[in-house]
């Protein structure tokens, strides 16, 4: 999946989306309402069921970062929690984008290395815990929460958890990136 068509595709989901829940509570629209978001939801379990396993963390991130920035734009002022929720999203994921400029630069990232400190807390399995892992781990934490209501659409449940497997998958394929960037070599599997 190519950046344009992903950027499409996922305004194009998260637009149907909020349309259908729009006409969802509308007198009259609750038919187009649910055509909206059928076809919104299965447009976004396409797109993260094709990125979670494209390998490319910079790629997957900037699936997650367009999915999290349409809905905070679509959001109302009234939905205090939820807006400074992804509004700290989408500033971990700027984060995360430094984080990935960094580790493609093996004596840039060495800087992390030695300046992560190496206890437990602060590594994400054996490597520095730097602002990508930070983001991917609140964020899968920011999904999960998603799932808590009872009597949640089943297909919004399937893209949450699309989501939140991509967002393993994004950690995963950065672990890789930063192993290679310090000499460690592949994860072994």
């Amino acid at each position: 999946m190519e950046k344009t068509g992903l950027t499409i595709g996922i305004v194009k989901a998260v637009s149907d989306i909020a349309d259908g829940r729009i006409g969802l509570r509308t007198a009259g629209k609750a038919e187009e309402g649910r055509e909206n978001l059928a076809k919104g939801l299965e447009l976004g379990k396409r797109i993260f069921s094709e990125v979670k396993g494209c390998g490319d963390p910079e790629l997957m991130l900037l699936a997650e970062y367009l999915f999290v920035n349409q809905e905070l734009e679509g959001a109302r002022t009234e939905e205090k929690i939820g807006r400074a929720s992804y509004q700290a999203a989408v500033h971990d994921f700027d984060d995360a984008f430094l984080s990935l400029k960094a580790v493609k630069d093996s004596s840039m990232y060495q800087g992390a290395e030695n300046t992560h400190p190496h206890r437990v807390p602060f590594r994400y399995k054996s490597m520095p815990n730097d602002s990508f892992h930070i983001a991917y781990t609140g964020h899968y934490t920011r999904l999960q929460n998603k799932l808590k209501p009872i009597g949640i659409d089943p297909d919004e449940q399937v893209l949450t958890e699309l989501r939140m497997t991509a967002c393993k998958s994004a950690q995963e394929a950065y672990l890789q990136k930063q192993r290679e960037t310090l000499g460690w070599g592949k994860v072994k599997q």
